[in-house]
């Protein structure tokens, strides 16, 4: 295969029709955008009105057959839009070195040089010789691997032209030779974008699909990816896309998945369309490999791909994907409502040993759904946010080593999280949405150091803290939204709000090495130092922010659940009071929220 044929000259390189190219990449991106509509039909009308109106297994097979229908679409869509995007960079390349070669064309035109077939150069009679004076005789020049050397020896000779001559020359065969590699290139790739025979879309489809696009991507980085604004701000970018027509959008959502879809700026249905291509990438990328890290995420992945796609109870939240990526320990940020069109926004920052798996699935996500639908419930324009966006510590002994957790992590995360809310107020249709930062354990001090980065969480008008080893600051107005607008939970049994300071440790770890109960032991031993491991703690009098009543949880020991009360503040089951609070602040509500004393 081949665009430019067998035998590249300068003479086809000129004829060559890009406008042609650019006609056959529109009429793939057409069928590109059917795909994704008839997947669109399938996922929102049609497997919905059928598990809505029929019961039985005759409705659940046709669900599931409908299902196979949506991932076959989803395929198309997928590499139609990469072949559109490989025929309009190969358009883009070629047209480059068309310009190159008629700028050389031209300046051999002016200067009365002639051209010839095999791209030399003839130049006519100039100057005068220094012996008898007469013109120095025209010659012919070819062109040259190095550019602006006529031989070996880099000399030229005396006749001016000839040196005017061999750039000419030079710059032909640049350009000839240039094409004939872009020809090379898109050649193997459009050899390549070809789907395997049948019906069906297995995962290893997936996986040629993953290396497809990292193909595509690669070839047309000056195409496209050049023009992405990573460095702008979240404002700039929306309005970056924003001014972008409609078939640069579909290219740059075909292309760049990853990047659009975890560029903070960007609208959240856009980003979420984005993410949900860019996961089955990654499941085919993932799929096949054995080794331990790939097959967390990839179960991860799975189920975070079955909850997109099944069908909302009534009343439930919808679900976004505002990122997925397997970076790190992985990335996954989901929102519960739209959070562009609500007037009520908050993320949660998940903590310590928090990673892309399926306890993140089964546990975070349903911390931000929960949230979402009790907060619902008294402002229906809200929406709860689980923010995996950083690398929270992992700690193979669990919270008994949390003692070794530094804060680079946290300050990491905290210029991440920034960001992230900058694209929220960005992408939000209210002019001044109300917005919630909420901290788990280690996530807390990672939501602490944001606040103190470039003048505080952009948009931020309150602060839920559960379950914090402590913040970074030492007061509740030191994060910058008021301290009546600092809310703390802190569970009697949870041993994370109890760990020791510093101070504490040293001294504890002069006569033992200490477990959990050891953390509490030296809590009692040390009553009037209410400082954590990272600082004040924040359920302290002395801290100032308002406490809410969290229940006890089960204790430490002789429970079942050592860590339960550490974990059970969002859960409207296990700790209501907890749960109903943190609704209450999301949505807008926190001087509702009943106190109780601090420490």
């Amino acid at each position: 295969m081949s665009a430019l044929g067998a035998t590249l000259t300068w003479a086809k390189l000129r004829e060559v029709k890009c406008a042609e190219l650019e006609e056959a990449a529109d009429g793939w991106g057409r069928a590109s955008n059917r795909a994704d509509a008839a997947r669109d039909r399938i996922d929102t009308q049609l497997v919905d009105d059928l598990r809505r109106t029929q019961k039985g297994e005759a409705a659940r097979a046709a669900v599931r057959r409908l299902r196979r229908l949506s991932m076959n679409f989803q395929y198309i869509y997928t590499e139609c839009g990469l072949l559109r995007t490989t025929l309009n960079s190969l358009a883009h390349e070629v047209k480059a070195q068309q310009r190159l070669l008629q700028g050389a064309l031209d300046d051999a035109a002016a200067l009365k040089f002639t051209v010839h077939p095999d791209g030399s150069v003839t130049y006519p009679a100039a100057g005068e010789g220094l012996v008898d004076g007469k013109p120095l005789a025209g010659g012919r020049a070819s062109g040259v691997p190095n550019p602006g050397l006529a031989g070996p020896s880099g000399l030229v000779a005396p006749n001016p032209n000839a040196a005017k001559a061999q750039d000419i020359a030079d710059r032909v065969a640049q350009a000839v030779r240039a094409a004939a590699d872009v020809d090379w290139r898109y050649a193997k790739i459009l050899r390549a974008l070809k789907a395997e025979g049948g019906l069906s879309v297995p995962a290893a489809t997936w996986t040629d699909a993953a290396g497809d696009a990292a193909a595509v991507r690669q070839a047309a980085s000056g195409y496209l990816k050049q023009g992405i604004p990573y460095d702008a701000s979240p404002a700039e970018r929306k309005a970056w896309w924003a001014g972008l027509t409609d078939e640069q959008r579909e290219e740059y959502l075909a292309v760049y998945p990853d990047r659009i879809g975890n560029l903070d700026g960007i609208p959240a249905l856009v980003r979420d369309a984005a993410n949900r291509d860019n996961l089955q990438l990654l499941m085919g990328k993932l799929e096949g490999r054995d080794d331990e890290d790939s097959v967390t995420k990839l179960a991860a992945l799975r189920e975070i791909d079955r909850q997109l796609r099944a069908v909302r109870e009534p009343g439930e939240p919808p679900m976004y994907l505002l990122g997925i990526g397997d970076q790190g320990n992985g990335r996954a940020i989901v929102s519960y409502g739209n959070p562009d069109t609500s007037r009520n926004v908050a993320a949660y920052v998940p903590g310590l040993n928090t990673s892309l798996d399926e306890e993140f699935v089964s546990g975070d996500l349903k911390r931000a759904r929960d949230t979402a639908s009790a907060a619902r419930e008294i402002d229906h324009s809200t929406a709860a946010i689980t923010w995996l966006g950083y690398d929270a510590p992992q700690i193979p002994d669990g919270l008994s080593s949390l003692a070794v957790a530094g804060t680079e992590r946290a300050e990491t995360g905290g210029r991440a999280f920034r960001e992230f809310m900058s694209g929220m107020v960005a992408s939000n249709d209210h002019d001044d949405p109300h917005m919630t930062a909420i901290g788990h354990s280690y996530g807390s001090r990672t939501v602490g150091s944001a606040t103190q980065q470039g003048g505080g969480i952009p948009g931020v008008d309150d602060i839920v803290l559960v379950g914090s080893p402590g913040l970074g600051v030492d007061r509740a107005e030191d994060l910058g939204v008021g301290k009546d607008h600092v809310f703390v939970g802190a569970a009697d049994n949870d041993v994370v709000t109890h760990l020791p300071s510093k101070g504490q440790a040293v001294l504890a770890a002069a006569g033992r090495v200490l477990g959990p109960a050891g953390y509490l032991a030296v809590d009692v031993v040390h009553p009037g130092d209410d400082d954590l491991w990272f600082g004040k703690d924040p359920a302290s009098e002395d801290f100032g922010a308002r406490r809410f009543t969290a229940d006890p949880g089960p204790p430490l020991i002789g429970s079942g659940r050592p860590f339960g009360a550490h974990s059970q503040y969002f859960d409207p089951k296990l700790d209501s009071v907890s749960a109903d609070s943190i609704a209450m602040v999301v949505a807008g509500r926190g001087y509702q929220v009943k106190q109780e004393s601090g420490r």
